[in-house]
């Protein structure tokens, strides 16, 4: 098994050529750390949990999807725009390339999860919606269409500080360059680049969320968050998928 790439806060290997960009907007970023035995069983075949002080983490990332485009076709303004909220962990494989493991996916457009599913990503259809407060409060709320558990809601209300800098935790929970996931019994790897993330700290004022409990993490909405940051956002574009 090969050692570990570094965390660092901007990509370091090229993706190649793009297959197709995406715009995130308004991020929050909640995180807890629990064992990595939890984690494990969760994670695609040749994968294995990526950690931090010896812990793995579970986060909460609420946010907006914009323009999605495919190759050099210009970004699609409705279909291709929406809110999401994503349960996700963190992993390495064999060659050591350090991702994401998306454990659950809610978005608020059907045509892009019925394409994300195709591809063996978690999506799953929602209603959702992100409001900003007059006194900078942002609120993420969600409720689950299909497939299910049908009803599944979220609310989570944040107020985003000053800015941080992007220090080792930080970057170890947001500066990932790829993800694993499992298509037609294989795992593959999607690389990614964007530039570095501009973070502010955050406070958590309201936290009422099942999407946790879905995927086996409900103990952790009773315990407030060890991290918890905002961006306002970055573009992204993803290369060509890889064998893990």
């Amino acid at each position: 098994m090969s050692t570990p790439e570094p965390v660092t806060a901007l990509a370091t290997r090229a993706i190649g050529r793009t297959v197709f960009r995406q715009g995130w907007r308004d991020l929050t970023f909640l995180h807890w750390p629990v064992e990595p035995a939890r984690v494990a069983p969760l994670l695609p075949a040749g994968t294995h949990p990526d950690t931090y002080d010896g812990a793995a983490w579970i986060g909460l990332v609420p946010f907006r999807m914009v323009r999605i485009a495919v190759l050099s076709a210009p970004g699609l303004p409705y279909l291709g725009t929406f809110c999401e909220t994503n349960v996700r962990t963190y992993s390495v494989d064999g060659q050591g390339r350090r991702g994401v493991v998306f454990l659950s996916l809610d978005a608020a457009r059907l045509a892009p999860v019925v394409v994300g599913r195709a591809t063996g990503l978690p999506y799953l259809w929602s209603r959702m919606r992100i409001t900003h407060a007059h006194d900078g409060a942002i609120a993420y709320t969600s409720r689950r269409r299909w497939p299910g558990p049908r009803g599944t809601t979220s609310r989570i209300v944040v107020r985003p500080g000053e800015p941080v800098g992007c220090g080792p935790l930080e970057q170890f929970l947001t500066a990932r360059w790829g993800l694993h996931t499992s298509s037609r019994g294989r795992t593959v790897y999607w690389p990614n680049e964007h530039e570095q993330w501009p973070l502010r700290a955050a406070s958590v004022a309201a936290l009422d969320d099942q999407l946790l409990a879905a995927v086996g993490f409900g103990d952790l909405t009773g315990t407030a968050p060890a991290s918890v940051l905002f961006s306002p956002g970055v573009e992204a574009r993803f290369g060509p998928r890889l064998r893990a």
